[in-house]
């Protein structure tokens, strides 16, 4: 607990005046985040990053990476989309170059963790250009919703939550970690002003904190599959950087849709 601990404080003594700082210095902190987490998700399945596949999902990663204040496509007016379909065809003939022995499954999964890395972390860019309010408000509930499942599960969880996925987890927690979620917010709201309806931000609230436990299930359920504990150990105590933004990933891109699918309502 001690190590936890302590590496909780050292890598929140690093991340905070980054993101505080916002800019350059922060895309490329979630630049670093983004290749050590596709390292991590291309190990679990025997991939190395070092490697035709992985150096293709490496560039991919970079390029879903770009914020748009850098611009959302590259040259010739070459869309996100469009780069992602290329990787894909540049995987497949890799399939016939290796003669199939870089299989399908290969190439989609290589392929998959590019996109859900990079989009996952790209968002956490553009939330941040939207305004460090928000940041702050998602990793508050991120933080609020995994501290409220964990201690209420283990007070009075009795129910079992995904036994398949992730054996630990309970109802009683689930519904905990929303609650404390909400706690958070209203108190948030109240102390920083937050510029929307509290009616707006308890439902963005709760939806955000079930889509944050379905990221961590998510995880889990990769993990399990590949039969691996942590996915890495860059953060003693907590394991890898996948351990640690598997919430955020699904979090920040469902924040951003919805702020921008609200924003005409002023809410």
């Amino acid at each position: 607990m001690k190590q936890r601990i302590l590496t909780g404080v050292l890598a929140a003594a690093i991340f905070l005046p980054l993101v505080i700082v916002g800019r350059l210095p922060f895309t490329l902190l979630v630049y670093a985040m983004g290749i050590l987490a596709l390292f991590e998700l291309l190990r679990m399945k025997g991939m190395k990053l070092l490697s035709a596949p992985g150096i293709i999902s490496l560039l991919l990663l970079g390029i879903l990476l770009c914020p748009s204040q850098f611009g959302g496509t590259v040259d010739f007016a070459i869309t996100k989309g469009e780069i992602v379909f290329l990787a894909v065809l540049l995987l497949l003939a890799y399939t016939v170059l290796s003669k199939n022995s870089f299989s399908f499954d290969e190439a989609a999964f290589a392929a998959l963790a590019a996109i859900y890395i990079g989009f996952g972390f790209y968002y956490f860019i553009e939330i941040r250009n939207i305004g460090l309010s928000y940041v702050f408000f998602a990793i508050g509930v991120v933080w609020s919703t995994d501290s409220g499942a964990y201690f209420i599960g283990k007070a009075l969880g009795k129910r079992k939550l995904w036994p398949e996925i992730s054996p630990n987890k309970t109802i009683e927690g689930f519904w905990g970690g929303i609650f404390t979620a909400v706690v958070f917010s209203a108190v948030y709201q109240a102390a920083t002003g937050f510029p929307h309806s509290y009616l707006f931000v308890l439902l963005i609230t709760v939806l955000l904190s079930i889509v944050g436990q379905i990221g961590d299930l998510a995880e889990s359920a990769f993990k399990r599959h590949y039969h691996v504990k942590d996915s890495g150990r860059i953060l003693p105590g907590h394991g890898g950087m996948l351990d640690r933004f598997d919430s955020f990933l699904f979090v920040m891109p469902v924040l951003y849709f919805l702020l921008v699918l609200f924003q005409p309502f002023g809410l």
